[in-house]
């Protein structure tokens, strides 16, 4: 069972790279600056939950052909990214999905992939991978710190070059700062509540098996 898993973890990876390679490579044929748009394409917290994704994959299949149970630092990682890509996957159908990102244009089936089916999908590995060891508690300290640099980065960044990710991380929208706050907090106690369900679940008979 583990090596089919690991079967799986390598195509599911690979899936995920050819989405983010195509969604770059299409946005790059419109782009005028070349430079400037590569930075901005991997400050969006999608494309990078789902590159830490597809590595964490690739890893993961390395494990699963060589070892009857992960590491526990790659149940921690694993764990992270899980939350993140869930946040991703929530974040951008009840926010995002009727706004046009400035990514040059949107590649329709990589869209997909990276906000809707490789979320679900690393999900699902969670919940139903063998060979998983039980998180403690304090594991979610761990969890928050990428989300938190990703944002101090962002905010920081976004006055310098007049650019934000997402619409609802620009002060120069309706309410400002404020506005941009109550959606960071929002954002934020969704990322700890799915933190403690990843933490939570990884603490059931289910997942330990």
């Amino acid at each position: 069972m583990r090596r089919v898993f690991g079967v799986i973890r390598v195509v599911a990876a690979g899936v995920i790279i050819a989405a983010i390679v195509g969604q770059l490579v299409y946005s790059l044929d419109v782009v005028p600056d070349v430079a400037h748009f590569l930075v901005n394409f991997f400050s969006y917290f999608t494309i990078l939950s789902n590159a830490l994704a597809a590595i964490a994959l690739l890893v993961g299949a390395y494990f699963s052909f060589t070892v009857r149970r992960d590491p526990a630092w790659f149940n921690l990682s694993l764990a992270a990214i899980v939350t993140y890509m869930a946040t991703t996957g929530v974040v951008y159908n009840f926010l995002l999905r009727s706004i046009t990102l400035e990514q040059g244009r949107t590649l329709a089936w990589s869209n997909e992939v990276l906000h809707l089916i490789a979320p679900i999908y690393i999900v699902l590995v969670w919940i139903l991978s063998p060979g998983k060891s039980p998180l403690r508690w304090s594991a979610l300290w761990a969890i928050v710190a990428f989300p938190i640099a990703w944002a101090v980065y962002t905010m920081i960044r976004g006055p310098l070059v007049g650019w934000y990710p997402y619409p609802f991380l620009d002060p120069s929208q309706p309410g400002g700062y404020g506005a941009v706050a109550v959606y960071v907090l929002g954002i934020a106690g969704f990322i700890g509540l799915m933190g403690c369900a990843v933490v939570g679940l990884s603490r059931t008979r289910l997942l330990k098996g």
